[in-house]
């Protein structure tokens, strides 16, 4: 049987090392679009070792995607990864991220849900450094086809927008070789730079990381609803909705609520369509 919910679910954490410096932290910036304008004092916090801070979605890309791959790889879990899809993330930051760590990395099956006719897989890593711990990211991974093996349907989370007009709305232009930059970061998923395998996949062209989304979406957010600050993040949380191609632009929109921010992301050149949704920015 393709998933064993019983065994992935009782099997001992994948335990690993991982370790980063300014300049991991630097090209996951740029990857994300950071560093125009160059010299802007905004940006120099994202781009210039002297005066860098981390991105908490740096998280997401810290050991170049162990968790995600070990975890696909547990006991109990054998899939077809052309079949998978990253369905939804969530990060927690206990203490804002060090310019430079080394870490130990501890990532499990923490739940697994039946969809009927799809698996989601929540992968979980929790990862902590001498001074105790650093984060804990949920990865949701959405299966096709590998339903209908006894277990819970899990929890329907959707975050319902306010009715009255966006606090703030900001766009952010993705650049033609975004996708060939991000990748540099850990995610070499041809899908993401090959015509001819995207074609394969079922796109005209290559599609960007929704990881990558999801970073550019909350740098929007500090940069203009917490002020660049990134240390105020204490949690942030998104479905992927739909896809965006390098060259189209995001269109994100702001609802401030105390302690946190409601976050809704489109394509703007396709008519708005969903990009990320149910997306949430907890902070201090």
């Amino acid at each position: 049987m393709p998933i064993d919910a019983a065994r992935a679910l009782a099997a001992d954490p994948r335990q690993g090392n991982i370790g980063w410096d300014h300049k991991d932290i630097q090209l996951y910036h740029l990857g994300l679009g950071a560093g125009l304008p160059a010299t802007d004092p905004d940006e120099l916090r994202y781009t210039l070792e002297s005066k860098l801070h981390v991105l908490p979605s740096f998280a997401t890309v810290a050991g170049a995607g162990m968790a995600m791959m070990g975890g696909l790889a547990a006991p109990g879990i054998d899939v077809n990864l052309a079949h998978v899809l990253h369905g939804g993330q969530s990060i927690e930051l206990h203490r804002p991220i060090p310019v430079k760590g080394s870490a130990t990395s501890s990532a499990k099956v923490a739940a697994l849900y039946d969809k009927g006719k799809a698996a989601v897989i929540v992968l979980r890593t929790e990862v902590a450094d001498a001074d105790g711990p650093l984060w804990t990211s949920d990865a949701q991974i959405f299966v096709r086809g590998e339903g209908g093996f006894g277990g819970e349907r899990g929890p329907s989370v959707r975050e319902e927008l306010p009715a009255r007009a966006p606090d703030r709305v900001e766009e952010r232009h993705i650049r033609e070789d975004q996708a060939l930059l991000y990748r540099l970061s850990g995610d070499w998923n041809p899908l993401h730079a090959d015509p001819e395998f995207a074609k394969l996949a079922g796109f005209d062209q290559p599609i960007l990381h929704g990881l990558c989304s999801y970073g550019m979406t909350l740098k929007a957010v500090v940069d203009t609803a917490l002020g660049g600050d990134v240390s105020r993040v204490r949690a942030y949380r998104t479905r992927f909705a739909g896809i965006v191609f390098p060259g189209e632009t995001l269109r994100i929109r702001m609802w401030q609520e105390p302690g946190r921010v409601l976050v809704s992301v489109t394509a703007v050149e396709r008519d708005d369509a969903p990009v990320l949704a149910d997306t949430v920015v907890e902070h201090a």
